[in-house]
């Protein structure tokens, strides 16, 4: 159930109500426009991933700034996205059953929908759902490029699987997808660029390989937040699929970049603000915020700009902070922002993003995909 937003137009920052989520403008604005003017100096398309938004509001922004339209997990987020005017989707996944694949087909009436397969079963399920529908629908190939989860194995396997899409008359080749999700969160560059370049390597092979049987591919898709500078100077990725670089969760800060130093390029933009409710015992306070305001599966939240306070447990709806001798305990009633670990599925905790802007409530937005699994 939709609850009621935490806050109203113009309020300070600090009358919100706990938990809340919330996105500091500037930080935002700064982030997607860097984004932007990366792209462009690459002559790399964006595709943004809307996993982490899962915010038709935020799609627009992105592709007011040149992204090329989103990209999804999930047919029902496809559906958000659509239904809110997003003009160009890609499910950078597999569907599988006839009830989410008519659901599929169906957006390629009102959207320029794509969808990935490593299967050849899939490829006859798709087509048959495409033909019935009366619609031509894009399928682009994926491959496992390390990361041993979904995709054929480049190079034949992945040709022929290209061949059988394009021998459907329902159905168009669309490129390939090569998306390696566990390079994203190596710390060192020197490890990232290495996954990468093997990445790049077997994709670039099987691009060639398709081009001697006649396909050619209009995306070759990948990447992420922590990557995507590899992937864009390859001159063969032609969409990048970065999603939390809007944001920026504790998890990615860990990334150094090539000169040894934290990734610092783009700024945290997204907090869960929380209220100190407790400071009963020594060198410890007791937020609001616990497992149900904040996704601790990549380490817990950063408490924000508060040196000498560590988050450092969480139950269902309590967060322990740790105060360092001399540093200043919070303050019963005191508001914290924290920096999730995992901005993802933080978001999808929440029904409304709070815009704060100069500590003034600038926006509400409702995170219009919410629970959208199916």
């Amino acid at each position: 159930m939709l609850q009621p937003p935490p806050a109203r137009i113009g309020m300070a920052e600090s009358e919100i109500d706990t938990p809340a989520l919330i996105i500091d403008l500037d930080a935002f604005d700064a982030n997607l426009d860097l984004m932007a003017m990366l792209m462009a100096q690459h002559g790399t398309k964006l595709r943004a991933h809307a996993k982490t938004h899962k915010s038709p509001v935020i799609a627009h922004q992105q592709m007011a700034r040149g992204a090329v339209g989103q990209c999804v997990q999930k047919v029902a987020e496809a559906e958000i996205l659509a239904w809110g005017g997003v003009p160009d989707i890609l499910i950078s996944n597999e569907v599988v059953g006839s009830d989410k694949i008519a659901r599929l087909v169906a957006l390629a009436k009102i959207c320029r929908i794509a969808v990935c397969t490593d299967d050849a079963g899939q490829v006859a399920a798709l087509g048959q759902a495409a033909q019935a529908a009366g619609v031509v629908l894009r399928v682009l190939v994926e491959i496992d490029v390390g990361a041993g989860r979904c995709g054929v194995a480049p190079g034949p396997a992945a040709v022929a699987l290209a061949q059988s899409i394009a021998a459907h008359p329902a159905l168009r080749f669309g490129g390939l997808q090569a998306y390696h999700g566990g390079a994203q969160h190596l710390r060192s560059y020197g490890e990232r660029q290495t996954s990468i370049g093997a990445t790049i390597d077997a994709t670039r092979r099987t691009v060639e390989q398709l081009r001697q049987v006649g396909l050619s591919c209009d995306i070759v898709g990948g990447a992420g937040t922590g990557s995507f500078d590899l992937e864009a100077a390859s001159g063969l990725f032609t969409e990048i699929q970065a999603g939390s670089y809007i944001f920026m969760d504790a998890d990615y800060a860990r990334n150094f970049d090539e000169a040894g130093q934290p990734v610092s390029r783009f700024r945290h933009a997204l907090f869960v603000l929380s209220t100190v409710m407790s400071a009963a015992q020594p060198n410890v306070a007791v937020l609001d915020a616990g497992h149900k305001a904040a996704s601790v599966d990549s380490g817990f939240p950063t408490v924000w700009q508060r040196p000498g306070v560590s988050y450092v447990g969480a139950s269902d709806e309590h967060g322990s902070l740790r105060v360092a001798d001399g540093a200043d305990v919070p303050a019963v009633g005191e508001k914290l922002r924290l920096v999730p670990g995992h901005c993802d599925p933080t978001v999808d905790r929440y029904d409304w993003y709070v815009g704060v802007r100069n500590g003034r409530v600038e926006c509400l937005w409702p995170v219009a995909a919410r629970g959208a699994m199916f």
